[in-house]
């Protein structure tokens, strides 16, 4: 056990021996939470998986740290078919102790696989689905969605106790019984198990007479089928003696009155019968066909965007393949590259290479106007910025000394321009930053400007104009 303000280990005094705290509390706390986890992990091994969340739970009330306890709870939980609720306790766990937790096995196990995770959650729809039914008091579809999710999830405890419920409600008391021992099998002391296997127990005890009663009132009354209805008669009602004539007479009235049912009420009940199952086989033709006309749709759009896709991909190589594609471009790069390099060698003064270099830039600008450089190939983008680095720290003094003149000249609009220049051939060059965070200010971009001249800061922190560009940036920030 450990100190939980210092992290020390614990000795048997009452108090931490490294920073004096009184720890006895905390020791009850930790026994507490110790002797409840290992209650609940003895009801878990007897399968009383009901009791065995109780005590867990008081556990983690004293100590939420306790990794084995919550461990051991979502495996109660899974094991009684409450996916969701284990995953939920194995993701706190692992939040808690990140590192060597089995924890990430448990959810390994079950997020690993698919088809298990679609499981689940076909399992919870369908559970939510048949409380929908029997709120609908559609209790028959409410039992075959509950077959289903058994199916899927023979340990789901509350699918077996709701299923039982249903087959109490029908009076299938066989049936129930059978769902609750299956439910006992799994969780031994489940109250609302023992409360349903009661009340089953007691409408299937045997009577005086050694017969099984189902109701209390079948002891009073016999009850048979005929069609749909359900006829009662009481015992010890028997039938009146008839005379030979009046047994001949009854005979037909029955017969006649057979023959009146017969053609007022089967014949008309026939033929609606067959009406609604043409009416059904209609709707069915229709749905098919409804069915095949959003098919075929389907397909010629995707026959549509197959032939756009065509007519995408002949461009695009005639884009690479033409004169205005990557070709004429992969051209311009090298003639670019051919004019630097000869401006670099065969240029006798600085005017002559000052000029080769704006040339180069010039066929730069071209190239980056006509294309994505991100989407060229790699080569392609390494010659050019090679080439761009190159003539970079040129260009943009040449570009600076412009936008600097039309600064000062006050023609502030105008000189952003060549400014933004400056800064992109070659952003470690510090002068532009001021000059064009003034600009900024001066044309009403306050948020471009605080930007740049907190580049300048950052690159000339101790120049007098940092001085001024601070002052700037703080007017800019308070007006914000």
């Amino acid at each position: 056990m450990f100190c939980y303000n210092c992290g020390c280990h614990l000795s048997e005094h009452d108090y931490c021996t490294s920073c004096g705290v009184d720890v006895s509390l905390y020791k009850r706390i930790m026994i507490l939470s110790n002797r409840f986890y290992n209650e609940g992990l003895a009801r878990a091994g007897v399968r009383d998986l009901t009791g065995a969340v109780t005590s867990l739970r008081q556990s983690l009330k004293f100590n939420k740290n306790n990794i084995e306890a919550r461990n051991l709870l979502g495996l109660v939980y899974f094991e009684m078919g409450e996916t969701v609720a284990a995953l939920s306790e194995w993701v706190i766990s692992k939040n808690t102790r990140p590192e060597k937790n089995i924890a990430d096995d448990y959810i390994n196990m079950i997020q690993a696989s698919a088809s298990r995770l679609d499981a689940i959650n076909q399992t919870i729809k369908k559970y939510n689905q048949a409380l929908v039914y029997c709120r609908q008091d559609s209790k028959d579809l409410a039992v075959i969605q509950l077959r289903k999710v058994l199916s899927m999830n023979p340990k789901f405890i509350r699918a077996h106790q709701l299923l039982a419920l249903l087959y109490m409600d029908s009076e299938q008391w066989d049936k129930a019984k059978r769902e609750l021992m299956k439910c006992a099998e799994m969780d031994r002391n489940n109250i609302q198990t023992l409360t349903y296997m009661q009340e089953v127990d007691r409408m299937l005890a045997p009577d005086e007479t050694g017969k099984v009663s189902r109701r209390k009132d079948r002891e009073e009354s016999v009850r048979y089928q005929a069609d749909n209805e359900l006829l009662i008669q009481p015992k010890g009602l028997g039938e009146p003696r008839r005379s030979g004539v009046g047994t001949l007479l009854n005979i037909f009235l029955g017969l006649v009155i057979g023959v009146a049912v017969m053609y007022f009420l089967v014949v008309p009940s026939v033929r609606t019968n067959v009406l609604n199952e043409s009416q059904q086989k209609i709707t069915q033709i229709s749905n098919e066909i409804d069915a095949k006309n959003n098919i075929i749709t389907d397909l010629e759009n995707q026959i549509k965007n197959i032939e756009q896709q065509s007519v995408d991909l002949q461009n695009e190589l005639e884009r690479y393949a033409g004169t205005d594609g990557t070709l004429q471009t992969m051209e311009q790069l090298l003639n670019a590259a051919t004019r630097y390099l000869s401006a670099m060698q065969e240029a006798e003064n600085s005017a002559e290479r000052s000029q080769g270099i704006q040339e180069t830039a010039d066929m730069l600008e071209q190239i980056k106007a006509g294309m994505v450089l991100e989407e060229a190939p790699e080569t392609f983008r390494n010659l050019y910025q090679i080439l761009f680095t190159a003539i970079g720290p040129q260009m943009s003094v040449a570009y600076y000394e412009t936008g600097h003149s039309l600064y000062l000249a006050g023609n502030y609009q105008d000189a952003i321009a060549p400014l933004e220049k400056a800064v992109e051939f070659n952003p470690e060059n510090g002068d532009p930053y001021y000059d064009l965070g003034r600009c900024y200010d001066n044309v009403g971009r306050g948020e471009e400007a605080i930007v740049v001249l907190e580049k300048f800061i950052e690159i000339y922190p101790l120049r007098d104009r940092a001085t001024t560009a601070k002052q700037i940036i703080l007017r800019l920030k308070g007006g914000q």
